[in-house]
């Protein structure tokens, strides 16, 4: 008897099923196929993008190797700047926002080793210029740009580049009232750059290579009639 009722039963459970499956197993199916597909697809997107980051490592150091540094050439020096400027240049037109502009930092850096100072300088530009790089980067683009024209640009328009950067919610403010100094020694504004010089050697935040600067330019200005 206990069999009968467990034959009945099976049968209920058997027709249940059967019901079910014409009522839902379309839907069943294509929910399967969809996490099937997803998963693949993950998989492949997964994939290459391993593949993407492993060309653009070659790529990169491969750019390093050619510029000779020393994480590249075990210690050695030397290498060819402009080959790796250029490798650089094509990692960083291929690489996003974040790793495309260090690469094009160091990039504009060899411009400026191998001779190129106005590439370098339109490099700072563009990266100053650019709403796609981050704001901290873009004010040390500026700093930069104006580093490599301090001798030969104008000083007024370069000043009013670097005023503000000399904001004390500046990361690059001591190098930028440095520079803002050397450029009104430049203008003949001797007395704004003995006052800034004084500032930046009495500044305890400030880095010892600026401070020690600052010191020796201060006293010399400071011992010259204004």
């Amino acid at each position: 008897m206990t069999d009968i009722f467990r034959e009945v039963d099976e049968d209920l459970r058997r027709d249940r099923l059967e019901k079910l499956w014409k009522r839902y197993g379309a839907l069943i199916v294509a929910v399967v196929l969809l996490v099937v597909a997803g998963t693949a697809g993950f998989v492949t997107w997964r994939n290459w993008q391993h593949s993407e980051a492993e060309t653009k490592t070659q790529q990169l150091a491969e750019a390093l190797r050619l510029a000779g540094t020393p994480a590249a050439q075990g210690g050695a020096t030397g290498g060819d700047p402009k080959a790796a400027a250029d490798a650089l240049a094509a990692y960083a037109a291929q690489t996003g926002a974040g790793q495309g502009t260090l690469a094009r930092f160091y990039e504009a850096g060899l411009r400026a080793r191998d001779g190129d100072g106005a590439a370098a300088t339109k490099i700072y530009d563009e990266l100053a210029g650019s709403s796609a790089v981050a704001q901290v980067y873009r004010d040390l683009a500026t700093l930069l740009s104006v580093t490599h024209q301090v001798q030969a640009g104008e000083p007024a328009q370069l000043r009013a580049r670097l005023e503000p950067l000399t904001a004390e919610s500046s990361p690059w403010r001591h190098s930028a009232r440095e520079l803002t100094a050397l450029l009104a020694i430049r203008a003949g504004d001797k007395a704004t750059a003995g006052k800034l010089f004084a500032q930046l050697q009495d500044d305890a935040t400030a880095p010892s290579g600026v401070r020690n600067r600052a010191t020796e330019l201060a006293a010399l200005y400071a011992a010259e009639p204004q």
